[in-house]
């Protein structure tokens, strides 16, 4: 090997340590950079021009909350979201900065859950947010702590450590507006129990200062299991909330009813059914009185034509079956006695043995 050759590599090799040392401190000063950057630059300023918000997980799980004028509603439910809980995705959304570098290989994004949502195991979930003049995109994969998560800009290799930490879920059940009614038990003066199957009755009282409700009519020779029996059921539409809404289509007929009557002239018709493991009802109002017109109109405006999924624990209350508000009839009194006649003794066994029968016949004989 000539010395020029020798000189050549010599120059090579210094200039691939140098380019090295570059890249190195490069990259930390990169890192040192982007702590703390934010992940979306130019969303924090353009948080109010969000016009769509589009969720979606692996297995076709999507959302889309669409804004319309100062309101924001569920594109796959036709139904008002929570506008708290998208604002508060938004802000979050604006604010996240970056806690620090992760990994830059597609092999390790499924360790934070980071990859693309088209997977069939992906399990984290891409956010879409968009306004006139532009759109952010986001895979938002699993927590680290309580305040922070792995993100990954989408079609960025860099994932990343970021805080807040965001919640977001890709079932528009999770963003609907979940409050139907409020009636407090203050107002209810009757309620009208008519169940697809058993029997009718009702519960009243004469004056809002009555703590209890009568009951009837009530089964010859029964009692009520105490004279707040029928509380719960006047308790059971203040603060009504949803689980899931549909567009109305269930089998009216089949229906169970439950009419509560206001003091104040206001009656609420809830119709009742199961669908498999759903308690699903219809609300309708109408009113008897000039000061709850534009109330029963508003509800109508509302929740017309539409069912809801509810809790089965407020199902249950709702139509409440008569016979859970009485105490359990008293036994029969020969069911009584015969529970109390004590047992007789069992006969000794008798030989059956022909030996023991010829024995039996010869001590006769004697």
């Amino acid at each position: 090997m000539n010395g020029r050759r020798l000189a050549w590599l010599l120059l090579i090799a210094i200039a691939l340590v140098v380019f090295a040392i570059w890249l190195a401190s490069r990259r930390h000063l990169e890192r040192s950079i982007m702590a703390g950057d934010l992940v979306l630059p130019g969303l924090e300023q353009n948080v109010n021009a969000v016009t769509v918000v589009r969720l979606r997980k692996a297995g076709d799980v999507h959302t889309t909350l669409s804004k319309g004028g100062e309101a924001w509603s569920v594109t796959e439910r036709s139904w008002p979201a929570d506008l708290t809980k998208v604002r508060k995705l938004l802000l979050n959304l604006g604010a996240l900065n970056i806690v620090e570098e992760k990994t830059r290989v597609p092999a390790h994004y499924p360790d934070l859950g980071v990859e693309d949502v088209t997977a069939p195991k992906a399990s984290g979930t891409r956010v879409e947010v968009v306004t006139p003049a532009r759109t952010w995109a986001l895979i938002v994969g699993k927590s680290s702590s309580g305040k922070s998560g792995y993100v990954r800009v989408a079609d960025a290799q860099q994932s990343l450590l970021a805080a807040p930490l965001l919640s977001v879920d890709a079932d528009p059940k999770t963003w609907l507006e979940q409050t139907l009614i409020d009636l407090p038990a203050a107002r209810v003066q009757q309620i009208e129990e008519k169940p697809a199957q058993g029997a009718t009755f009702s519960a009243s009282r004469q004056k809002k200062e009555d703590s209890n409700f009568a009951v009837n009519p009530l089964p010859k020779g029964r009692t009520l299991t105490g004279p707040a029996a029928a509380e719960p059921i006047a308790s059971a539409l203040g603060a009504l909330t949803l689980d899931d809404v549909h567009k109305a289509g269930g089998d009216a007929a089949a229906a169970a009813h439950a009419l509560y009557r206001t003091f104040d002239g206001l009656e609420v018709d809830v119709a009742g059914r199961k669908d498999g493991m759903h308690s699903v009802i219809a609300i309708s109002a109408r009113s008897t009185a000039p000061a709850t017109a534009a109330e029963a109109q508003k509800l109508n405006a509302r929740l017309s034509g539409w069912e809801f999924d509810i809790p089965d624990y407020k199902y249950s209350v709702i139509f409440t079956p008569l016979e859970e508000l009485l105490q359990k009839p008293p036994e029969p009194p020969a069911k009584k006695a015969a529970a109390a006649k004590p047992a007789k003794p069992d006969k000794p066994a008798t030989s059956t043995t022909p030996a023991d029968k010829a024995k039996a016949a010869d001590a006769e004989t004697k």
